[in-house]
């Protein structure tokens, strides 16, 4: 074992504050802008497994809603 393997180099905590470079939350607002991330409640992720399946689900309420909507302007 040479003396590189030997020693611990890391410290218990580090002040990122003084580290040359950080900036907190640097990549935080490109982050945001390019998702969209949304938590699902336990019983409807059992259902809805995949990103896939939530987008059509959704797509299927819009198309509803559109229609009813379309069909309530063409009541007299």
């Amino acid at each position: 074992m040479n003396k590189s393997e030997d020693t611990d180099e890391l410290q218990a905590e580090y002040d990122f504050s003084r580290m040359s470079g950080s900036v907190r939350g640097k990549y935080a607002a490109a982050y945001h802008r390019g998702t969209n991330l949304v938590r699902l409640d336990p019983d409807v992720a059992e259902v809805f497994t995949t990103d896939k399946s939530v987008n059509e689900a959704l797509r299927a309420v819009l198309r509803a809603a559109a229609e009813i909507s379309a069909s309530e302007r063409r009541v007299p």
